[in-house]
């Protein structure tokens, strides 16, 4: 059998046309068999399939020889917490993130939370899982179910798969960790120095919600004076307002419209399984991933002297700047969760940031967290006592960016060539370390092709000139097309 779901860092697929029960299943039988696991966490995000999903992948893990825990419904982040602070084999959460209703995928990491990509595992996976014939698949899932889930009622997100049909010589079982998790993410602040604050937050109908909930909690037993004015806050499965994704322009207003409403401080929004978080300062205004990497590199060099930071190659000047001015030293890396997580521990980097909103965190297992920036984000407002507009005004005119733009075009290689032959040659710096990157005196462009469509991902900034940038970047983009 023939599976598409698997990409080169996690698994994602159209339901039925590529991801069921049945290749749920397989899945799970394979991840043991190939990393020899015999404790593995799982979780779900708030879509209505990714219950039967988890419990089908359940039952591969424990046909592979598992001890499975079930943390209920969870964030990415939260299995990548149980996975190092449990001591298990692996973890695997069952999330399509902000991708369409109609798909789900896993995120699969090993032993201490290190990641499975492409590179480290989960291509042998993908061979293993093809490998079990049907007959064998069918037998598997039968042990649990009185009858396999219809297309129809998978859709639907009904499951017949109860935790109690799985329940087999103690190898199922269900647990909380959230206590231990957020008694982690309180870590990162110093709750006495944390002054009244207003601030929306905006879960999406994802799964932030509730780990917000238990962080609020958490935060009021320390006596910490934070109003959280909650909108779409609840998890729903249906996405009454849409697929959360805040990186999207279209998916902003609500948030925005209600810290300019509630005269807040802040406003924070997240993706459905919240590994990534976005923030809008006090007007309502959206601010880029890329100025929030300079913050928390900032935030954590200032508790932590000359330690390294490390940044991907879209856009950096701005990075570069703050961490050699407070004392640090600034890393890049290939972008994309498993470099990033690579190059950290391999120069045990205290932060790592991608203008995506994609944080990272040594002591949080290296991996990417979207509660921990607006905590930090929260402390620097608190202790700096000025407003965030004024905090990432100054590094925006003296790094104005133009954000990513996508192009779809006919034939990626040949437009990055083309531009690579028209600015080599006057370039000060070129570097291959994703995409072409040119440096020049005042500006400096990054072009990296989509590995999985035909699109280029082009990004320009400047040294204080916001019309150079912005003349550079229409200058690019007409040679693009």
């Amino acid at each position: 059998m023939k599976i598409t779901c698997f990409k080169a860092y996690d698994i994602r697929g159209k339901l039925i046309e590529q991801l069921d029960e049945r290749v749920a299943y397989r899945i799970g039988r394979a991840f043991a068999e190939h990393f020899s696991a015999k404790t593995v966490v799982v979780g779900g995000d708030v879509r209505l399939t990714s219950e039967p999903l988890k419990l089908a992948l359940s039952a591969g893990l424990i046909d592979g020889g598992c001890r499975v825990t079930d943390l209920g419904m969870t964030g990415t982040e939260e299995i990548y917490f149980a996975t190092k602070h449990l001591a298990v084999d692996g973890g695997i959460e069952v999330t399509a993130s902000h991708n369409p209703i109609d798909y789900n995928g896993m995120k699969l990491v090993k032993e201490g939370s290190r990641p499975v990509s492409g590179d480290t595992g989960l291509f042998a996976v993908q061979a293993l899982a093809e490998s079990y014939n049907d007959s064998d698949v069918e037998a598997g899932l039968q042990q649990y179910v009185n009858r396999f889930v219809s297309d129809d009622d998978f859709i639907q997100g009904q499951c017949s798969i109860c935790p109690e049909k799985l329940q087999r010589g103690g190898q199922y079982s269900t647990l909380s960790i959230m206590d231990a998790y957020v008694e982690h993410m309180l870590s990162y602040v110093n709750s006495d120095g944390l002054t009244p604050l207003k601030l929306v937050v905006n879960a999406g109908n994802g799964a932030a919600g509730k780990a917000l909930d238990a962080i609020e909690a958490g935060l009021v037993s320390k006596g910490v004076p934070i109003e959280f004015i909650k909108i779409h806050h609840q998890p729903d499965g249906t996405f009454p307002n849409g697929i959360p994704n805040p990186l999207l322009p279209e998916s902003r207003a609500d948030t925005a419209n209600a810290v300019i409403q509630h005269r807040a401080n802040m406003g924070i929004a997240w993706d459905g399984d919240f590994d990534r978080c976005f923030l809008f300062d006090e007007t309502g205004e959206f601010v880029e991933g890329y100025y929030i990497v300079g913050l928390l590199a900032q935030a954590f060099l200032e508790k932590d002297p000359g330690a390294k930071v490390i940044y991907d190659p879209r856009v950096y000047w701005n990075t570069e700047d703050i961490v050699k001015r407070a004392g640090g030293v600034p890393i890049k890396s290939k972008t994309g969760h498993a470099f990033i997580k690579e190059r950290m521990r391999a120069d045990d980097a205290v932060y790592g940031g991608e203008m995506s909103a994609h944080h990272y965190f040594r002591d949080f297992a290296y991996c990417d967290s979207g509660m921990i920036p607006w905590l930090l984000v929260a402390e620097l407002l608190c202790l700096q006592q000025k407003p965030l507009s004024k905090m990432v005004a100054q590094r925006i005119a003296a790094f104005p960016s133009s954000g990513e733009i996508n192009s779809v075009l006919q034939d990626p290689d040949a437009s990055i060539a083309n531009i690579l032959q028209a600015y080599e040659e006057k370039a000060n710096v070129v570097d291959y370390t994703d995409g072409i990157g040119l440096e020049f005196d005042a500006w400096r462009f990054n072009l990296r092709k989509s590995n999985t469509e035909p699109v280029v991902r082009l990004n320009v900034e400047s040294r204080g000139d916001i019309q150079l940038m912005q003349a550079k970047t229409k200058e690019l983009l007409a040679m693009l097309k």
